[in-house]
């Protein structure tokens, strides 16, 4: 796995201060994306053992509210496989803290689906780290910058674990 960058002190993806990784490697392409140079799976530097270090150190910060996992898109396989490790960790190590991850794939037709092309053998345990999923690809004809946390009025921010619990998608207080 490739990343394109970390932000130590992040306050626009995820409520309160937050570190943020963002991941290289997307195949969904959407026209207007934010972010569409880390598009390319090796763009940026290679996710060490290292890195993961950096990040959890970050974290301990007292006003760190919780990590963000952007894109690129975190979802794709390799990055499944790559953030795993990291997550596990966060959640060991920081219980109190919350996990938000944004994809352009949809949380129950894609995400959960274990037919979808993308699910892995990490895929179940991962979903059981993340606590808000923003889902859905960027829609350029749909933006609108008066939404928090999310950057076109077809993406929908999620309460995971309600959602599990429930077995339907909930749909977090803040959505819009």
């Amino acid at each position: 796995m490739h990343y394109a960058t970390i932000k130590k002190f992040d306050i626009a993806n995820g409520e309160g201060v937050r570190v943020s990784l963002f991941v290289s490697g997307c195949s969904h392409h959407c026209p207007g994306c934010f972010n569409d140079v880390a598009w390319p799976f090796e763009y940026g530097n290679e996710y060490t053992k290292e890195v993961e270090d950096e990040i959890i150190e970050a974290c301990r910060n007292s006003y760190i509210k919780g990590l963000s996992l952007l894109g690129g898109e975190p979802f794709e396989k390799v990055n499944q496989l790559g953030l795993i490790s990291l997550l596990r960790r966060f959640k060991k190590e920081f219980p109190n803290k919350d996990v938000w991850c944004y994809s352009g794939y949809l949380f129950d037709a894609e995400i959960l689906n274990e037919n979808s092309s993308i699910h892995t053998e990490v895929t179940r345990e991962l979903i059981g780290y993340i606590d808000v999923l923003v889902d859905g690809k960027f829609v350029l004809s749909l933006k609108d910058i008066s939404l928090k946390f999310k950057g076109s009025s077809n993406q929908r921010i999620i309460d995971v674990q309600e959602s599990l619990k429930q077995k339907k998608v909930v749909l977090h207080r803040l959505n819009n």
